[in-house]
């Protein structure tokens, strides 16, 4: 079967999206992914970048860009993006707190969905925003269900250890404190899909004052229990994985 559509520069567009949803890619990383010309691929890319489908991440890597998800959520094609909303807005009331929805993507995490506190001192992380893998307890979920055997070098730069994630992957969640930025703690639980996939992680964060140096103690229960409702979520649509 044919692969390309008849459109030249759709297909060439299409591949650069193709290659940047493995991987963050330099752009020679992104010429060897796809093939294209050096001039094309930098010329499509930034094009591309211009309209929000790619973005640049902290080292100026090529990734995929906020808009994606704003057109997914928008057609109602992911289930969990879809019907995140009141589960977030919930979370956030009961806590007080600011609140985040977390994917993975290569060697950072993407906020996809937020709620923020209304008023007051606050964490505030906005859709779309790429955080480090190394530091924070999303990134310590996103990791904990991670094989065994790529653990190693995702681990080499991390404020934590195997240790940690083994923790938290048999109490079904993570706490950081001060870990991602100073004065700021966290508490995050997995959303699993029915095979037990790690699909996303949801997040609580906000000031160590509020939460404490134990933020677990306070708001663990509340997010173990969004991030089962997110589950249920992919487990009734019968979301592929």
């Amino acid at each position: 079967m044919d692969d390309t559509s008849g459109v030249g520069v759709l297909d060439k567009a299409s591949l650069v999206l193709a290659a940047l949803e493995r991987n963050p890619l330099t752009l020679a990383g992104l010429v060897t992914a796809t093939g294209l010309a050096r001039p094309t691929a930098h010329r499509l890319a930034v094009a591309l970048e211009h309209h929000r489908f790619v973005g640049r991440d902290l080292q100026g890597r090529f990734v995929l860009g906020p808009r994606l998800i704003e057109l997914a959520e928008s057609a109602g094609e992911d289930p969990l993006l879809a019907t995140a909303g009141p589960i977030l807005q919930r979370l956030r009331d009961i806590t007080g707190e600011s609140v985040q929805l977390f994917r993975r993507q290569g060697d950072y995490r993407v906020c996809v969905a937020a709620v923020e506190r209304p008023s007051g001192l606050r964490d505030t992380v906005p859709v779309g925003a790429q955080l480090s893998m190394s530091a924070g307890s999303a990134a310590q979920v996103l990791l904990a269900w991670e094989e065994q055997e790529k653990l190693e070098k995702l681990l080499e730069a991390a404020s934590f250890t195997t240790a940690t994630l083994q923790t938290v992957r048999r109490r079904g969640w993570a706490q950081s404190v001060a870990e991602r930025e100073a004065g700021v703690a966290s508490v995050s639980a997995p959303v699993l899909a029915p095979s037990g996939k790690l699909i996303a992680a949801v997040s609580v964060s906000g000031p160590i004052e509020r939460l404490t140096r134990s933020p677990g103690r306070l708001h663990a229960p509340a997010v173990l229990a969004a991030a089962e409702r997110l589950s249920e979520v992919l487990r009734r649509s019968g979301a592929p994985e």
